[in-house]
């Protein structure tokens, strides 16, 4: 009885701070990150690059690093080479991190870890070179329908959307 009540403290504990470290990591609602691509200067990146969309520039998207935004750290993305514009939404992994704590926890590990929804764009392009490149991009949820607005506009090519989700909460944004 006593070791499973310490394992039920270790349990809550590590949900506890699993969820304090994930809103540590956070992405901020007005910001954006890379997350993946075929982008030669974010091979070495970690996890992922957070920066911040300018739209200034008519005919170039431009990510800009928030740290070292030396032009090395800067992605330039010419409306004219987009090939493709994707929206979607991932529920991230702390989901299932929730649901196994709160089988073994009880239903507070629920209250500690709440779920998130992240809102991806993917960019595929065709890059100074004339070579395909793909960007994906986590945007922060005040961002999303603005970014997408204006990289439909400008770009002249419809965003495709993964999912009727994805859609559905799109429409729901004032």
């Amino acid at each position: 009885m006593v070791r499973l009540l310490k394992l039920r403290v270790s349990v809550v504990a590590l949900a506890a701070l699993l969820a304090l470290a994930s809103h540590a990591s956070a992405l901020d609602k007005y910001k954006a990150a890379y997350v993946g691509g075929t982008l030669a200067q974010f091979r070495s990146a970690n996890d992922q690059t957070e920066g911040r969309l300018d739209f200034g520039d008519v005919s170039h998207l431009v990510f800009i690093v928030d740290r070292n935004a030396t032009e090395r750290r800067r992605v330039r993305i010419a409306y004219a080479s987009i090939q493709d514009l994707e929206f979607g939404q991932g529920v991230s992994r702390r989901v299932a991190l929730t649901m196994g704590a709160a089988a073994l926890a009880g239903p507070m590990a629920l209250l500690t870890h709440p779920t998130s929804r992240r809102h991806y764009l993917t960019i595929a392009f065709l890059d100074e070179e004339r070579r395909n490149q793909v960007v994906i991009l986590e945007l922060g949820k005040d961002i999303v329908r603005s970014t997408l607005s204006a990289v439909e506009a400008r770009s002249g090519k419809p965003v495709e959307y993964r999912d009727e989700e994805a859609r559905k909460w799109i429409r729901q944004l004032p």
